[in-house]
């Protein structure tokens, strides 16, 4: 296409080109009629006298403008002028968020679920109407200098329903956040969309790309065939529920991973508020309250200071003492109920692993598991189980391998100590039991014996099929469902 910065098209006056990519060119222009500035995105000639290309130009246009959210870049009309066709929306000022991840690599915590919910709430917006956008990508994604999420660019996406245009093993997307099914050329529903905000999601925690490659092929089959880093890995603070949407955002399942986009928002949201309760609230001081005089905060500041100059004099630090804990049960996240006695398993001989550390008081396993679905909060059962820490985690296990997430409480008052991820093979998980124990006694610095640590670290490899069968048998054997059974 010629240049046509200072050209005139209809009643739009070419300002300046400002994106360019597979689907179209964007420039920044002036509807005159109107008198605002708008963004044109045209389609490439070569591509616009493919009738096919056409054809799915007129309907993102079509798909786009039918959507009215906040969170979407709006679509004011579509035009044709001398075999052109462009797409004239409004014009953001802002930044693509692919642009502040590279500027400044991982993002802050509250921002990420912040943005990540504001474009779920745009996607929800989109796929109750039938639309999957099928290219979401941080460069597809704007924020405001308010810090408000646009979502742009619904050139890959197709109505629920509608003709499909797409020749079968053909892909459409960019690699990087491509879907398994995607990558795969296969028909893609709004479950694709939920993978690649999942990969937002970790390249906004982690400043990089879940499946790193060298050339769109390799990475198509890491996204395929492999599972990602841990978020945890480069991220230690990351809250586990934080991972744990990450993780059910990427399964390679179309039926494990998040079914709609409702599920993982209200997940984020929940994220939210609870990295909202962390943050410094804005004075409740009303007009009418009185104000302390200058003087009264002088003087309260110099007591202040010799409060904290005695208790330096005087009493000796304390450090926390931890030496009770209490590890609720682990959530399956496969998605999988065929692996709740799996994740049972796995949380018994955590247990089981804690219990063999004297100096540590771990409580059972019955004594937890009447707390697996209450809605009690931590200090809550901490207080009912009389213990100083609490472990949640959860489990996630994929053919022969299993990851699992572990973070550690403090409960008086209610504060993160502590979270790992742990990726192993099946035929490690003693090991990993193992591991996970010792992880959370040198967090607590819990005094452990020569014996004690020979003890956690004597795990042998399993035989799979074996170790399944005995979680089996434990399972029926907790339950009483009969010797044939057994």
């Amino acid at each position: 296409m010629a240049d046509l910065v200072g050209k005139t098209i209809l009643h739009y006056r070419i300002i300046e080109q400002v994106g360019q990519g597979g689907m179209g060119v964007v420039y920044k222009a002036e509807d005159t009629k109107l008198e605002r500035t708008v963004a044109i995105k045209f389609l490439p000639r070569q591509i616009t006298v493919n009738s096919e290309e056409r054809e799915r130009f007129k309907i993102e246009a079509k798909a786009a403008a039918s959507l009215n959210h906040p969170n979407i870049a709006t679509i004011h009309a579509i035009e044709e002028v001398d075999a052109e066709m462009f797409i004239v929306m409004e014009y953001i000022e802002g930044k693509e968020l692919h642009e502040i991840v590279g500027a400044r690599g991982p993002v802050p915590l509250p921002d990420v679920v912040d943005y990540a919910a504001q474009i779920a709430s745009g996607l929800q917006a989109a796929h109750k109407k039938g639309i999957t956008h099928r290219d979401i990508k941080s460069a597809n994604i704007m924020i405001t200098a308010e810090d408000q999420v646009k979502i742009m660019d619904f050139g890959l996406a197709k109505m629920r329903g509608g003709v499909k245009f797409t020749k079968v093993g053909t892909t459409l997307g960019t690699a990087a956040y491509m879907s398994p099914e995607q990558a795969r050329g296969e028909e893609a529903d709004e479950r694709a969309d939920l993978w690649s905000l999942g990969v937002v999601l970790y390249e906004m925690l982690t400043g990089k790309m879940p499946f790193p490659g060298d050339y769109e092929q390799a990475v198509m089959y890491a996204i395929m065939n492999e599972e990602p880093e841990p978020v945890s890995v480069s991220r230690s603070e990351t809250p586990e529920a934080l991972q744990q949407i990450v993780d059910k955002s990427l399964l390679k399942s179309l039926q494990q991973r998040y079914q709609n986009i409702d599920e993982m928002l209200t997940n984020l949201r929940e994220v939210g508020n609870h990295l909202d309760t962390g943050k410094t609230r804005p004075s409740m001081q009303t007009k009418t309250s009185r104000r302390p005089p200058v003087l009264v905060y002088g003087g309260l500041a110099a007591v202040v200071a010799l409060v904290v100059l005695i208790g330096i004099s005087f009493f000796p630090k304390q450090s926390e003492s931890i030496d009770s804990i209490a590890v609720l049960p682990l959530d399956n996240l496969s998605g999988d109920t065929e692996q709740d006695i799996f994740t049972a398993g796995m949380h018994e001989a955590l247990i089981t692993e804690l219990s063999k550390i004297s100096a540590l008081r771990t409580i059972s396993r019955t004594s937890v598991m009447r707390y697996k679905e209450t809605m009690k909060s931590i200090p809550e059962i901490a207080k009912e189980l009389d213990v100083d820490a609490v472990v949640e985690g959860s489990v996630l296990r994929s053919g022969d391998k299993v990851r699992i997430t572990v973070q550690l409480i403090g409960t008086d008052p209610e504060r993160h100590l502590w979270a790992q991820t742990f990726d192993r093979d099946l035929v490690d998980v003693l090991a990993l039991h193992s591991e996970v124990a010792r992880q959370i006694a040198d967090e607590i610095q819990i005094k452990v014996t020569q014996d004690e640590e020979s003890q956690l670290r004597n795990a042998v490899a399993v035989k799979t099929e074996a170790y399944e069968n005995y979680l089996l048998g434990r399972h029926y054997l907790r339950i009483r469902l009969g010797s044939e059974n057994l």
